[in-house]
């Protein structure tokens, strides 16, 4: 069989393919405080006028040291404190001129009293101190202008804790219709 008969593909990981084109974003909330009876969040909030919808890729809530956690996923949901908005948030791909700007937020709180409210309690993890809760959602989880996808973190014990919180997502554009 000759060469001249095959046809040559390449296929490239869809985050591979979202960071070249300049939509894909990590970022993460650090030094969040709970115990005690509080608890902490770190969410994705996709706007109202973002004109994207936000796919997540992969979340970490990490160096929560004192005592086991439990790790609750909510979709949709209106936290209860006032947010504040993290700047510890970059594009992937930094070979572009200017660099792109997510239109998703990344916001979080610490010491929080009271869980979200609305929006659905998809999913729950527990950890053990010291170690790292990871998956990748393959950006499957999918949320339109309005929607959110939060992190909320709660201890099984009494002591205090310190954790951070972390995301990759990308953004696609929503065509105008029409």
């Amino acid at each position: 069989m000759c060469n001249c008969c095959f046809n040559k593909y390449v296929n490239i990981p869809i985050e591979l393919y979202e960071s070249i084109r300049g939509q894909y974003f990590i970022g993460y909330a650090d030094n969040l405080n709970f115990g005690y009876g509080t608890s902490a969040w770190a969410r994705l909030y996709n706007p109202c006028c973002s004109g994207v919808n936000l796919h997540v890729n992969v979340w970490t809530v990490t160096d929560i040291s004192e005592a086991p956690f439990r790790a609750q996923f909510w979709f949709n949901a209106t936290p209860t404190d006032v947010p504040s908005e993290s700047t510890m948030i970059t594009p992937s791909n930094t070979t572009i001129y200017p660099l792109p700007k997510p239109k998703v937020k990344l916001e979080f709180a610490s010491n929080v009293t009271e869980e979200p409210v609305g929006g659905i309690n998809a999913f729950a993890r527990n950890g053990e101190p010291g170690t790292t809760l990871v998956d990748t959602e393959n950006g499957k989880l999918i949320f339109p202008p309005g929607g959110s996808f939060l992190v909320f973190i709660s201890l099984t014990e009494n002591p205090p804790a310190t954790g951070r919180i972390a995301f990759g997502w990308w953004e696609e554009r929503i065509p105008c219709k029409r």
